[in-house]
């Protein structure tokens, strides 16, 4: 039995079409709100993907009618699961828990598309900005509702919605707590590709299959590249590039490419 085929507390897991690792937030009583089940089943799956040379592109999205709500509020209100114990305890549950995801996605190099089926509130808005692009409809719904809660985002929101939206639009978010939706959530920026509601799926796979038609290595590179250059400075960013450089350049996928293009067909990469 693969990997994959294993049950994962509320998630869904699914291959398609060899090289695309459909990965479905599965609690939707609770609008995909997330749990510590879900915490250890996510980070679980994404670490095994990122080591799985087959799986060339992630897609992440939400059961039913929400791409994720955030935190469970009714297990805020009662102080159970991962809202137990005191300031310190509290301090020590958010470390060791939600934040497992921040750090899990922030080190892997598969390219991860967001497919921001329906609401994405709290920290669910902040898993959407932890993934490389985000896809979205006339449903999508987007939300830094924590100040609303009397809360701050604790998963990492500050760090991740600026560096989608850039720092005027992410205050704007966080100190309104406005929700934004559809196409104005596109123009907004938090929306890479809009598509229509019943096209959504399908355009998703399409644009997972272009990026998994790519040179696989190169894509992690360039992925693992683009989050070093915008966090140091030149010369860290020009020393990374010639490593990885002269990996790539010396790669079976690379003189595939060369070779391809030389007789006028599509190249078959192997991630070698």
């Amino acid at each position: 039995m693969s990997f994959y085929e294993n049950n994962f507390s509320h998630l869904e897991v699914v291959i398609k079409h060899s090289h695309q690792l459909w990965v479905t937030l599965n609690n939707p009583e609770q609008m995909n709100a997330i749990t510590n089940a879900m915490i250890e089943s996510l980070v679980s799956v994404l670490k095994h993907a990122d080591f799985d040379k087959n799986i060339r592109v992630i897609v992440l999205t939400g059961a039913q009618k929400s791409f994720c709500a955030g935190g469970d509020i009714k297990a805020m209100e009662e102080k159970s699961g991962m809202f137990e114990g005191e300031s310190n305890e509290l301090r020590n549950r958010y470390m060791h828990g939600i934040q497992q995801i921040p750090r899990c996605l922030e080190e892997i190099s598969t390219p991860i598309i967001a497919l921001v089926n329906g609401a994405a509130i709290g920290a669910g808005c902040d898993l959407a900005m932890m993934c490389d692009l985000r896809v979205g409809s006339e449903l999508s719904k987007f939300g830094e509702t924590f100040t609303r809660m009397g809360l701050v985002p604790g998963d990492g929101g500050t760090f991740f919605l600026q560096r989608v939206v850039g720092y005027s639009k992410a205050i704007q978010m966080f100190l309104t707590a406005e929700i934004i939706e559809g196409e104005k959530a596109h123009q907004f920026g938090l929306l890479n590709f809009y598509f229509p509601f019943k096209d959504i799926v399908a355009e998703t796979e399409k644009l997972a299959a272009t990026i998994a038609g790519l040179a696989p290595i190169a894509q992690s590179m360039t992925k693992k590249a683009m989050k070093i250059s915008y966090l140091h400075d030149l010369h860290t960013s020009l020393d990374t590039l010639a490593s990885f450089q002269g990996i790539t350049q010396r790669s079976s996928d690379h003189f595939e490419a060369l070779l391809a293009f030389k007789e006028k067909r599509n190249p078959k990469f192997k991630s070698e």
